[in-house]
């Protein structure tokens, strides 16, 4: 028996949001220098900090998860093909570990749902998986 069945929700309200708001802090270095980062003007590095700001707030809220965590999933995806392949494959190499473990954070929530603790549900008026 599975103790922490009747924790269930709460528990995945606390992982999606944990993720967004961290998501989001990484974008935030990007697109307005916070949280010690260093602001970016132009390119990729910019677009990539638009959607880590855009998506993790959606997240982090429970709006539209599943699209957004599709999108923040592909992205992390890309950046480590793009940024941490060259430097080796494997994720303690390149020093690709956060994008490996956001890119199926964010595939797992997109396959589940914004959850009961969300915006999503509050907005549809229900308690089922949106």
């Amino acid at each position: 028996m599975n103790f922490l069945a009747p924790y269930v929700e709460p528990i995945y309200a606390a992982f999606r949001i944990v993720f967004g708001f961290l998501f989001f802090s990484h974008g935030a270095q990007k697109v307005f220098g916070l949280f010690g980062g260093q602001r970016m003007t132009e390119g990729l590095p910019m677009i990539a900090g638009w959607i880590e700001v855009v998506c993790g707030l959606l997240i982090l809220l429970g709006l539209f998860t599943t699209i957004a965590a599709f999108v923040a999933s592909g992205e992390m995806a890309v950046a480590f093909f793009m940024a941490h392949v060259p430097s080796g494959w494997h994720p303690l190499v390149n020093h690709g570990e956060p994008a490996v473990l956001f890119c199926f954070a964010f595939l797992y929530m997109a396959a589940r749902g914004s959850g009961r603790y969300s915006v999503d549900a509050a907005r549809v008026g229900t308690a089922r998986r949106v």
